[in-house]
């Protein structure tokens, strides 16, 4: 199992303390922070994903559950009517996010704000948050990674005019929070809320040829 680079100072000290506790106090209370360290790799894990072919193709920006599919009347990097699909992480699910189409970056926007729960209707507007406005020749779309009440990290490995590759890999959020994708009119949006996804894997929505 890989394990992203951020995640090994968490590993190391958890196990440092493990060592610490067993070796000074007794091999009963290193327990607590080796289960930890093991938590630790468990969620800093990066697996392997099989990208879909197909340049009119939409994946996943993280890995969660679809909590809603929601319309939007304008949006002012896509420049039209939109869809947003909003994913729910988990402390359970891979925190890495993903790349949803092959393009350029032409947006990037950082806003600080509050660390309501991950799941509140309101953590899109209100909520730290990292946005990313991503283009290629067929469209515009945003994603944004958005902070949670354990989320107070927002980790982001791209800049302005980086090129992306769909699936690939270009930030995580730490630990529980939310991940939202809007695209315009002119995709045909496959999830629905409760649906389950993984990133650079499933699938959410496909352009339609006019």
């Amino acid at each position: 199992m890989k394990i992203i680079s951020e995640g090994y100072p968490f590993i190391f000290v958890a196990l440092l303390v493990a060592f610490f506790l067993g070796a000074v106090v007794n091999p009963y209370a290193a327990i607590p922070p080796a289960i930890l360290a093991c938590y630790f790799a468990y969620f800093f894990r990066n697996p392997d994903r099989k990208i879909p072919e197909g340049e009119n193709l939409i994946v996943s920006p993280a890995d969660g559950t679809v909590q809603d599919v929601v319309e939007i009347d304008y949006d002012d990097f896509v420049k039209s009517p939109c869809r947003k699909v909003i994913i729910f992480l988990s402390v359970f699910d891979v925190h890495v996010n993903r790349s949803p189409i092959a393009g350029e970056i032409k947006l990037q926007k950082y806003v600080c704000g509050r660390f309501r729960p991950a799941y509140k209707d309101s953590v899109g507007f209100e909520n730290e948050r990292h946005l990313l406005g991503i283009e290629n020749e067929k469209l515009r779309i945003t994603v944004t990674q958005i902070a949670g009440i354990l989320a107070r990290r927002i980790v982001s490995w791209v800049t302005l005019d980086d090129k992306l590759d769909k699936g690939e890999l270009y930030g995580l959020i730490r630990f529980g929070s939310c991940t939202e994708i809007v695209v315009p009119d002119n995709v045909e949006i496959f999830v629905k809320k409760g649906d389950k996804v993984k990133g650079g894997e499933s699938v959410i929505g496909k352009i339609i040829d006019e």
